[in-house]
């Protein structure tokens, strides 16, 4: 029921009138941050995922197991709606839909599964997608893995930037005739391409990324736009904060003199202490 509720706030967002931005989320204390300062959604980006699990850039290294797990911590720690990046499903239409019944599991209010040919095909430089009818297949196997109908299932292209718009739009009516419950477009960069996305369709759509001028969220909820992306700068800037403090512990700079750390009042909301020595006194018999 609880993740029910979470997945029912998400699907609020898509059929409302507005446009949010969500917080880019990765462990359980950046999503606990992200909502304690009212984010409405979290994302928790594939490429981010990569990078807090593995290290590793986003060239799908990461398995569906590790991925997973990540989304697990994540609905433990918080009750904010994650959609998630499921990447290509971790394989063919089959394994798209184990994906689907592993993220669900796992407390996820929706998931995100592309087009994209994954992993790099050997000798190609450049971004490939699958053909049309592999899409196809794999959007039809995400909504038969599907147990909780109140999961949302995103249909994902990057076209519009790897072949053309044409193609874009092509797939973005296949996908939504499939029955997903809403398109996720990246690569657009003109309000010329988001406009005939949005005239060629019905569904809610999500936005990965785009140019200045695309940035109003008026502008972009009339283009049925209900959530746009905003990249990973928290994992970046939680990266260069590690960096800093290190380097400066490295060069001898004293614990009480380092700069930009948390202070204990902000650690104690992050790790919910007051949960705890309440819990702690209920439980253990211990006074505060």
């Amino acid at each position: 029921m609880a993740f029910r509720k979470r997945r029912e706030a998400l699907r609020s967002i898509l059929n409302g009138s507005g446009c949010i931005r969500p917080g880019s989320v990765y462990d359980a204390t950046s999503i606990r941050i992200a909502e304690d300062l009212g984010f409405e959604l979290g994302m928790f980006g594939g490429s981010v995922a990569s990078l807090a699990v593995l290290g590793d850039p986003d060239i799908a290294l990461i398995t569906l197991t590790e991925f997973v797990e990540q989304i697990r911590r994540m609905s433990r720690a918080s009750t904010l709606p994650v959609l998630v990046d499921a990447d290509h499903g971790y394989g063919n239409a089959l394994n798209v839909r184990r994906t689907v019944q592993e993220v669900e599991a796992a407390g996820a209010a929706g998931l995100t599964i592309e087009d994209t040919l994954l992993p790099q095909a050997f000798g190609q430089a450049k971004t490939q997608l699958i053909s049309l009818e592999e899409g196809v297949g794999k959007m039809k196997a995400a909504l038969d893995g599907r147990s909780d109908p109140s999961l949302v299932i995103l249909g994902r292209t990057g076209a519009v930037s790897i072949t053309d718009l044409d193609d874009a739009v092509a797939r973005a009516k296949a996908y939504e005739a499939v029955g997903v419950d809403g398109l996720f477009f990246t690569g657009t960069k003109s309000r010329a391409e988001l406009e005939a996305l949005s005239a060629a369709t019905s569904l809610p759509i999500v936005l990965g990324g785009a140019p200045e001028e695309m940035a109003a969220l008026d502008y972009l909820a009339g283009q049925r736009v209900r959530i746009a992306l905003q990249g990973h700068a928290p994992f970046a800037a939680a990266t260069q904060a590690v960096y800093e403090t290190l380097k400066a512990l490295r060069e001898g700079t004293s614990p009480k003199n380092l700069k930009g750390i948390a202070s204990s009042d902000l650690t104690s909301r992050v790790m919910r202490e007051a949960e705890i020595k309440t819990r702690s006194g209920e439980f253990l018999g211990l006074k505060k």
